[in-house]
């Protein structure tokens, strides 16, 4: 299993960030690869998400069920075909984090835990000539910048303005 764990803190309490982080359907705002979301549920435990990806001439909806909830701290998730990959975003009190000009602040986390090689092959219509080991190879190496790309996007929707995030790399592969 590949993991990412990446942190960062947003200036704000865990209260106000983790709706935004629970908004799987604003994503799309976050990254450019992600094209499209559809919530089937409610966003709460059971419910489960169609997200859209494309890049270079790949396309592919993976399918993510929400598992654990706890309020204000947790959102566990898991795909649920194709694809053998789970993670959590978490977002925790760091009060001791924020500058003068803030009240407090968060520290969210974003963990994910992956096995490239189970990806199902029957899914991805690839190319002549193109194997799933070069994709592989081509897309590891870009996850750890979109789950980057991903959270600074995230902390600017939370605050409201741009500004230089500092992201904490704890895991990669």
């Amino acid at each position: 299993m590949d993991r990412i764990l990446l942190s960062t803190v947003a200036y704000r309490s865990p209260e106000e960030v983790f709706p935004y982080v629970c908004s799987f359907t604003d994503y799309p705002r976050y990254t450019d690869h992600l094209k499209e979301v559809r919530v089937h549920g409610d966003g709460g435990v059971g419910s489960v998400y169609d997200l859209r990806l494309a890049w270079w001439k790949l396309s592919y909806t993976a399918r993510s069920k929400v598992v654990e909830v706890t309020e204000s701290e947790s959102l566990e998730w898991r795909l649920v075909d194709h694809l053998d990959a789970r993670g959590e975003w978490r977002v925790e009190p760091e009060p001791e984090a924020a500058p003068p000009e803030a009240e407090t602040a968060s520290r969210i986390y974003f963990e994910a835990l992956y096995d490239p090689h189970s990806a199902d092959k029957s899914v991805l219509s690839l190319p002549r000539f193109v194997s799933i080991d070069w994709v592989i190879s081509k897309v590891r190496p870009r996850l750890l910048d979109e789950a980057q790309t991903v959270v600074e996007r995230l902390v600017a929707d939370i605050e409201g303005q741009r500004r230089d995030v500092e992201l904490t790399i704890h895991e990669m592969p």
